[in-house]
Parts: structure tokens; C-alpha cells; sequence
């Protein structure tokens, strides 16, 4: 079969990475499904000994390449299901591509593997979606209380240290490659892929 590229689309938590990916109506890799479990041993940890899930050692990165090798080649894959606020894998989704221009794989630590996709041959294009901090903080917040992901007060703590890192993370997906787009930038640029209207969008993006 022809191989089916991937869209690598990373951004701060809460930037509308998952929400701009649904509405390209292309098949979609949750980048964020590849975390180790609550009780890996190499989880990194912060210094109250809680998980610390916006350290890169917390996620697979190999383990994501090798589902996007075998999506782009092979045309379907049995990812991974991971619920945070079970801090572990709750099972698998089998995410098919076959017949797709393109497939897109988000998640925070997208600019990771921008070489290895290229390397291996199979990137389309890689995009880091850069809103407002302060915009995105709220939509963070009102997304994570909703899913119940922890307690208010850890995510409040952990949005207000987000916030203050939010420059850090889109200046760190540039270094790895990746194009910095605001969310209307990031769709239009997308489009061509799958052909999605991307004018005029201006609901809430807030995964």
C-alpha cells in the first residue's frame, strides 16, 4: 500500500491541539496515550512525589514512533488508551489510516519525534499551535476540571506553572523543527490535506 504521511501537531497543554485535529476529519494518533503508567518506576516525579507529567521522561517516545511507522506503512495500529486520571493505560484503540492522504499525531511531546518521523521517512509536516498564554490557561483549566483529571488544587497549581512555561514550550517545538502557527494558522496551513474549511473558525480550542 502507498504510504499515508503523518501531520506531527504539537502545543502547550490546552492550546486546541486535539480539538483542530478533530475538525481536519483525518485519522487521529493520540501522542498522549504512549505515557508511562502510574507505577513505572522511571516516572519522573515532582518534589511532593506526585507524577510529573509535563516531564519528557514521562512519555514513551519510542513506542510513539513505532505506532506512527506502522500507521503510515501499514495502514491501522492498536494504540494505546491512557486515562490520566487513572494514571495508567485502560486499554487500546485501534486507529486506522488506510485510505487517508495523511494522518495527524498530537500530543505535547510531538517536537520529540519530528527527526525520527522524518528519518524514517514518513512526515508530512510538523506544527506547534501557539495561542494566547493567558487564553489558553483558562481553557486548560475548564477543560481539566470538567474531565476530572485531578484536584482543582493541583490543577490549579499546575495551569498558573503551565502558564509561566507557555513561551517555553512553543520556542521548544521550534528548535526541534516544527512551525509555529497561531490555531487559525495551524487549520488553513492543515487544510490542504484533507480539504476542511479552516476560514472563519473562531470557536474554542481547548485540548
Amino acid at each position: 500500500m502507498a504510504l499515508i504521511p503523518v501531520i506531527l501537531l504539537s502545543g502547550p497543554s490546552g492550546a486546541g491541539k486535539s480539538t483542530l485535529a478533530a475538525r481536519l476529519g483525518l485519522p487521529v494518533l493520540r501522542l498522549d496515550d504512549f505515557y508511562r503508567d502510574g507505577d513505572d518506576p522511571l516516572l519522573p516525579r515532582d518534589a511532593a512525589g506526585r507524577a510529573d507529567w509535563d516531564a519528557p521522561g514521562s512519555w514513551l517516545a519510542d513506542e510513539a514512533v513505532e505506532a506512527i511507522v506502522a500507521l503510515a506503512t501499514t495502514g491501522e495500529v492498536d494504540a494505546p488508551r491512557y486515562e490520566l486520571a487513572q494514571d495508567g493505560r485502560v486499554g487500546t484503540t485501534k486507529v486506522v489510516a488506510s485510505g487517508a492522504p495523511a494522518f495527524v499525531a498530537e500530543g505535547l511531546f510531538a517536537d520529540r519525534i519530528v527527526e525520527a518521523c522524518r528519518g524514517a521517512g514518513v512526515l508530512a509536516d510538523a506544527v506547534v499551535v501557539a495561542p494566547n498564554s493567558a487564553t489558553t490557561f483558562v481553557r486548560r483549566l475548564a477543560r481539566d476540571v470538567a474531565e476530572s483529571r485531578k484536584g482543582l488544587g493541583l490543577l490549579l497549581r499546575r495551569g498558573l506553572r503551565l502558564w509561566r512555561e507557555h513561551g517555553q514550550v512553543v520556542r521548544r517545538c521550534e528548535t526541534a523543527g516544527m512551525t509555529r502557527c497561531t490555531p487559525p494558522e495551524a487549520a488553513e496551513r492543515l487544510s490542504r490535506w484533507s480539504g476542511a474549511n479552516s476560514r472563519g473558525q473562531d470557536e474554542p480550542l481547548a485540548a
